[in-house]
């Protein structure tokens, strides 16, 4: 999309911004360019997608987010196996400061939107979960 833009060109979840500094004619022209090139893009077909990630949630053609859930699991999972490589004290006045920090964070992320709506959600989340007790 940004291909050929001369401005700055902003993105968001569902809108786009051309900014720039216009002082001479020349940077007029510019910024009408990169303008009307945008609107050409306006009307372009975007092809569909099997899953769509906005405001950094995964959301599938269903409105499924498990596969949010897998890997947000897999990313706790791979700070776990980091502190468990990395720190040789199993103390719970050592583990758990740790797991508040590095791993709580990847699995309440967003927690309010992608909510656990199947059992086997909630068991893989659990699962994460349970981990730093074994």
């Amino acid at each position: 999309m940004d291909s050929g833009i001369e401005c700055t060109l902003s993105k968001f979840a569902d809108d786009t911004k051309l900014c720039g500094v216009v002082k001479t004619l020349e940077g007029r022209d510019a910024m009408q360019r990169d303008l009307d090139r945008l609107e050409r893009l306006g009307r372009e077909w975007i092809e569909s997608s099997p899953e769509e990630k906005d405001l950094g949630v995964l959301i599938d053609e269903k409105l499924n987010m498990s596969r949010q859930r897998a890997l947000a699991a897999q990313k706790a999972n791979r700070v776990l196996g980091c502190i468990k490589r990395g720190v040789t004290s199993r103390s719970r006045e050592v583990i758990l400061p740790l797991y508040s920090a590095l791993v709580r964070p990847h699995l309440e992320y967003c927690v309010q939107l992608w909510g656990p709506q199947y059992r086997r959600d909630m068991e893989l989340l659990e699962r994460v979960q349970r981990r730093p007790r074994s």
